[in-house]
């Protein structure tokens, strides 16, 4: 196949792949540069350049670091779906199902962060912030299911960085404040340092432009003085090496612009100025083995003087991007300080391109040990999916994996000799918790390194830590949730704690709220069922609604109301001029027959929005008694039965109200008051004392508009000085 776009960087990604991958493997890229160009035809940058010079360079930034044939591909195809239509079937015909899901996992994010560019979409979706969340979230995800989707993203996103001076400068310092904050980190705990210094030089560049230039300046300016140094230090410590017969390759590097910037910011605060700054220097030495590793690092000792508690061994802990080496710093030539990095060809790979080294190309190589418990040494990620199902906001999820996965690591063992990393500045209680909920929950004392330590005392590299628990469960402390105290750091941590707490209060919330309900019934004559009342409010379950009770978001007269079933839609009568009857009884709707005469049973007095059932009586029409009316359930005729329905009119009904109170002046004239600032009527009214207990049993007879009002009048009456409770009775409980 010919590639009919010639460009120097389709070149470049052709020569590439051909360098490591055979030729069939090749073949495959090549035909997915070709769809690709095909697909792209016509559409150009904001630079003004084709547009499929970005996927070109997304492929080639992959292909430099030998990565497999799927992931150049999916590169080379990752806009195809969102700017050229095509689907994912087509993909998945022309190449394969796995090019095809890699694809689709990246289109999906570029989707998302097109969101949070647009704002018409953003004002109806949600804020900028939390869409941007939403948007990182899924990415996260997406790289736990296929750590591939990330370093296509990674790729994107550098080359992107690489070219944006073509966009608004909001734009520009948006793009690189999210580069910064996330996908910099990511790299870094991907163990991808050469993207990493990659993503943050460019970010600091349109972030800080003018302390970019001033760095900028200052490197340069020192750069021939630092060269020479460099060079001196290289030769002075390649002698001793070779006479002691390792074989090594040792070269020196300065650092990048903004690890340089934030070192000479922190000098600053200790009152030292840029001239004094050499431990801008690292020297790297790598070895062919393990052992010359540790060789090597003695006769460096012995060499320079090394600086005390500068001192990290890597090869022994590997950190959980699987980075490995030997770090020290030591006093050079001058006195003055270096830091020397020792390690294997191997961990130097993997040093630059972390995760991605897992699938550098090995044909026919299935025994590469960088393939041995892959999945162990990155087990963090399984934290991203385990947190995706805890928690529910996005700003809560990304809050924890900025605190928990992108900040700098300690790592600390289990008594069992078991590594776990934590974040820097993390406590016991971190630790707890990171093993296992439960066992955070019911912390009440830690032992570090031997000795029993305070719970907010702060983890450093190689502590061994045991967590002591409570015999009886306790749950958390407040107190943890208190920065200023400093027991927990982790933002997992912290969630755990507070969803604790909810849960005891949502508990509480749910006694509360019964307790309401079945009170508000019982004082009505109700029953009710939970599955329907629940279908009826459109909550999940019961739980929920009486938590919504219980917090007040809503009423129980609302609930009450809901109770009875709505006027049946089939059964509709327009009252004359909107006005009820005077008749309550013409507001009733006798099911399959009317025309019949209806009356209201004075046993029971159903009230609009009662569940009511009809008695057919010979001569005298029907007689509608509520549903649990105690004389309509002991009839043995039940052949009279027959179903009644409210009418949609909203007149007003007979309930008989029994008042149980303490004996008082003015007693009787504050529950009128009450009754009348309702719109409610008053019938009759009686009552009875007690001398002896000073209580007295107010009986009225009131006249409501149904369910609702009556539930709204007794939490009114309720609230009266001197009253203990308020219930409906039946004539028959009258009398």
């Amino acid at each position: 196949m010919t590639i009919t776009h010639q460009s120097q960087s389709a070149k470049a990604l052709l020569t590439s792949v051909q360098k490591y991958l055979p030729t069939d493997r090749a073949s495959a890229v090549e035909h997915s540069l070709e769809y690709a160009i095909n697909a792209h035809s016509g559409q150009e940058r904001d630079s003004g350049e084709p547009f499929i010079e970005h996927p070109i360079a997304t492929a080639l930034r992959l292909a430099d670091m030998r990565l497999d044939t799927t992931t150049i591909q999916a590169a080379l195809l990752h806009d195809v779906i969102e700017d050229c239509g095509i689907s994912f079937e087509e993909l998945e015909s022309e190449f394969s199902t796995e090019v095809a899901s890699l694809v689709d996992g990246v289109t999906k994010l570029k989707r998302l962060d097109m969101i949070s560019e647009n704002s018409a979409m953003v004002k109806q979706i949600a804020t900028p912030e939390a869409t941007r969340a939403a948007s990182l979230r899924k990415m996260l995800v997406a790289m736990a299911e296929d750590v591939r989707v990330v370093l296509i993203k990674l790729s994107d996103r550098l080359h992107n960085m690489q070219t944006l001076q073509h966009l608004p400068i909001p734009k520009q310092q948006r793009i690189s404040r999210e580069t910064l904050d996330i996908y910099s980190p990511l790299a870094h705990r991907l163990g991808m340092n050469d993207i990493k210094w990659q993503l943050e030089d460019q970010a600091f560049r349109y972030l800080m432009p003018r302390q970019y230039k001033s760095i900028s300046r200052l490197v340069n300016r020192k750069r021939a003085e630092r060269e020479i140094y460099t060079e001196a230090a290289v030769k002075a410590i390649k002698a001793p090496l070779a006479k002691a017969s390792i074989s090594c390759k040792v070269d020196g590097r300065v650092k990048h612009l903004y690890s340089t910037y934030n070192k000479l910011q922190r000098y600053e605060r200790m009152g030292r100025k840029f001239d004094e700054i050499y431990d801008l220097i690292a020297i790297r030495v790598v070895a062919e083995n393990v052992g010359d590793c540790y060789a090597a690092l003695g006769i460096v000792h012995s060499k320079w003087r090394p600086v005390p508690r500068q001192f990290d061994d890597y090869i022994a802990s590997p950190k959980e991007n699987m980075y490995q080496s030997l770090h020290t710093s030591v006093r050079g030539p001058g006195n003055y300080p270096i830091e020397v990095q020792i390690r294997t060809q191997e961990m130097h790979e993997i040093a630059e391109e972390g995760v991605a080294s897992h699938w550098m190309y090995k044909e026919g190589d299935d025994t590469d040990p960088r393939s041995d418990n892959f999945e162990t040494k990155m087990s963090w990620l399984r934290q991203l999916l385990d947190w995706q199902r805890e928690l529910s906001g996005d700003d809560e999820y990304l809050a924890t994996v900025k605190t928990d996965i992108l900040k700098n690591q300690v790592f600390v063992y289990t008594p069992n000799g078991d590594v776990k990393d934590l974040p820097a500045g993390a406590t016991p209680i971190d630790f707890a918790y990171r093993i296992h909920t439960d066992l955070g929950h019911n912390t009440v004392g830690a032992v570090v390194n031997g000795k029993l330590t305070a719970l907010n005392t702060t983890l450093n590299n190689g502590d061994v830590v045991e967590i002591r628990k409570a015999r009886i469960a306790r749950g958390p402390s407040l107190d943890w949730l208190n920065s200023d105290l400093g027991y927990i750091v982790t933002g997992s941590a912290q969630t755990k704690v507070k969803q604790w707490f909810r849960r005891q209060e949502r508990q509480s919330n749910v006694r509360r709220g019964k307790d309401l309900l079945k009170k508000e019934l019982r004082r009505l004559g109700l029953k009710y069922n939970e599955k329907e009342i629940v279908a009826s409010l459109d909550y999940d379950n019961f739980a929920d609604l009486t938590e919504a009770l219980g917090t007040g978001q809503i009423s129980v007269a609302r609930v009450a109301d809901t109770l009875s079933p709505a006027p049946d839609e089939v059964f509709k009568h327009e009252p004359d001029n909107g006005k009820p009857p005077t008749d309550q009884t013409k507001g009733l709707i006798v099911m399959g027959e009317p025309g019949l005469l209806t009356r209201i049973a004075r046993c029971c007095n159903p009230v609009y929005g009662d569940e009511i059932m009809g008695y057919l009586t010979r001569g005298r029409g029907v007689t509608v008694h509520r549903q649990n009316c105690p004389i309509l359930r002991d009839t043995s005729d039940t052949d009279r039965h027959i179903p009644v329905a409210w009418g949609h009119y909203e007149t007003t009904y007979a309930s008989r109200l029994q008042i149980k109170a303490f004996d008082r002046v003015g007693l009787i004239r504050d529950i009128t008051n009450v009754v009348s600032s309702e719109n409610v009527n008053i019938h009759s009214l009686t009552s009875d004392e007690d001398d002896k207990t000073n209580a007295c049993t107010v009986s009225l007879t009131v006249y409501t508009t149904g369910v609702e009002q009556l539930s709204r009048l007794f939490s009114r009456v309720e609230t009266i000085p001197g009253v203990d409770s308020v219930l409906r009775v039946s004539e028959a409980q009258v009398s």
